[in-house]
């Protein structure tokens, strides 16, 4: 059975709305774009080495489309070159309504029941099941038992306002710190594992 693992950049009060640039989302008058910019790690590493194993790819509708216009033109000398064979070579599995516009290769629509799709895809053979950005994917996803791994790349900035990670549907679940590091930019790389039930108690 594969995992499904979800990175994400976010802030210190939640926020994962246009982490990589002013015109990612601009929704709900958003003004912080690329806020992770000045927190540029310099290691070459990304996103908490998550591709750094065979992976495949969950995303949402506009994640894909970002992506789509992006990685297939990425010029061979680009820095970030290796990530776009990465990215253009994996499979890519998208949250979308109209299946037939999916353009990008090695491109398949989940299914409208997406909870039942990914569970069937966890329990088929393969590499490790990854998100990128799509928030309200990502959102359905967390309020499920689906989500093995999270790997939270905590900036130290405060945005306010935002597309959060978390709302109110997450399904309410422990996990254990699994691995921890600071960038030289003063980034926390957490990894969490998930590990079962919230467990209660009282200092009584």
């Amino acid at each position: 059975m594969r995992k499904l693992i979800v990175p994400a950049f976010i802030s210190l009060d939640g926020v994962v709305q246009a982490p990589g640039g002013p015109e990612e989302d601009t929704s709900g008058a958003f003004a912080y774009g690329g806020w992770i910019w000045p927190y540029a790690d310099t290691s070459g590493e990304v996103m908490g080495g998550v591709f750094s194993e065979p992976f495949e790819l969950l995303l949402g509708r506009r994640t894909y489309d970002i992506f789509a216009s992006y990685w297939p033109h990425v010029p061979e000398d680009a820095p970030y070159r290796g990530i776009a064979d990465m990215f253009n070579g994996t499979i890519k599995h998208v949250a979308t309504h109209h299946p037939e516009t999916l353009a990008w290769r090695h491109s398949r629509a989940l299914a409208p029941d997406i909870a039942a799709t990914v569970r069937e895809l966890k329990q088929g053979d393969g590499p490790n099941l990854v998100t990128q950005g799509s928030s309200a994917l990502v959102r359905q996803l967390l309020a499920t038992e689906l989500v093995d791994e999270l790997r939270l790349l905590v900036y130290p900035v405060l945005l306010g306002r935002g597309k959060r990670l978390f709302d109110d549907h997450t399904l309410a679940s422990a996990f254990r710190l699994a691995a921890s590091r600071t960038t030289s930019s003063g980034v926390l790389v957490n990894r969490y594992f998930r590990e079962g039930a919230v467990q209660t108690g009282s200092f009584e």
